[in-house]
C-alpha cells in the first residue's frame, strides 16, 4: 500500500512539474510570436479601419476607479485623434444588466469627444476569444489594431493571427507592478489556456448576424 501510496505521489510531482513547464513554454512562445507586432508608438502602425478597445471593469471591487480601464480609453483616444483608425469596436462583458463593458467605455469615449456614430458595441465579447473571432465573424474585419495593456495584447494579437486576422497591438500603460500582481498572475494560466483553445477549436459563446462596419 505504501508503494502505490509512493507511486501516485511522483506521478502528483511529475504532473505538476509538467505543468509548470508548459505554463512556461506557453507563455514565452506567445510572447515571442506576437512581439513584432505590438507598440506603444503610434507612427509604427498601418492605417487600419477599426480598431478592438478589450473590457474591463470601470471601477475595481474596492470601489476604486480601474487604472487599467482608464488608460485603454486613452489608448484608444490617442489612436482614433491621430487617423490611424475610423472605428473603434469596444468588446466586453454584459453578461448582467447591472454590468455592462461595452457601455461603459462608449459612454467614457464619447465624453472625451469620440462621435457616438465612430463606435460599434460588441456586448458578448466575454472572452478576449470571443473578442477578436467575434470582430472577423460578426464584423467582417481581417485587420485590425488591438488596444490593451501589453501582457493582454500579447495574447489577444496570437488568438487574432491564429484565426487568420491580420492583428497588430496598442499597448495601453501599465499600471503599478504591485497594484497588477494579480493580474498578471493570472495571465500566466490565461495564455497556457490558449493552447486549449486552439486544440479544440474553441468558439465565441455567442454568435448573431453580420454587422456591416460602413
Amino acid at each position: 500500500m505504501k508503494k502505490i501510496i509512493k507511486n501516485i505521489f511522483k506521478i502528483f510531482l511529475l504532473l505538476i512539474v509538467a505543468g509548470i513547464i508548459f505554463i512556461a513554454f506557453a507563455n514565452y512562445n506567445i510572447k515571442k510570436q506576437s512581439a513584432p507586432y505590438l507598440s506603444n508608438n503610434l507612427s509604427t502602425f498601418p492605417n487600419t479601419k477599426t480598431a478592438i478597445l478589450l473590457g474591463t471593469s470601470k471601477i475595481l471591487n474596492n470601489g476604486m476607479p480601474n487604472a487599467y480601464f482608464y488608460n485603454r480609453i486613452q489608448a484608444a483616444i490617442d489612436l482614433f485623434k491621430s487617423g490611424k483608425i475610423q472605428y473603434i469596436i469596444v468588446s466586453g462583458d454584459n453578461s448582467t444588466k447591472e454590468y455592462n463593458e461595452p457601455e461603459d467605455m462608449q459612454l467614457t469615449l464619447m465624453k472625451y469627444g469620440i462621435p457616438k456614430d465612430r463606435i460599434i458595441l460588441d456586448h458578448a465579447g466575454f472572452r478576449t476569444l470571443d473578442s477578436v473571432v467575434r470582430a472577423k465573424e460578426i464584423f467582417g474585419q481581417t485587420k485590425i489594431i488591438i488596444i490593451s495593456q501589453k501582457f493582454h495584447n500579447e495574447r489577444a494579437v496570437f488568438l487574432a493571427r491564429k484565426n487568420g486576422i491580420e492583428a497588430y497591438g496598442y499597448n495601453a500603460n501599465d499600471v503599478n507592478k504591485y497594484a497588477g500582481l494579480k493580474t498578471n498572475m493570472r495571465e500566466y494560466v490565461a495564455k497556457a489556456k490558449v493552447y486549449w483553445d486552439l486544440l479544440f477549436e474553441v468558439q465565441p459563446k455567442f454568435g448573431g448576424e453580420k454587422i456591416v462596419i460602413p
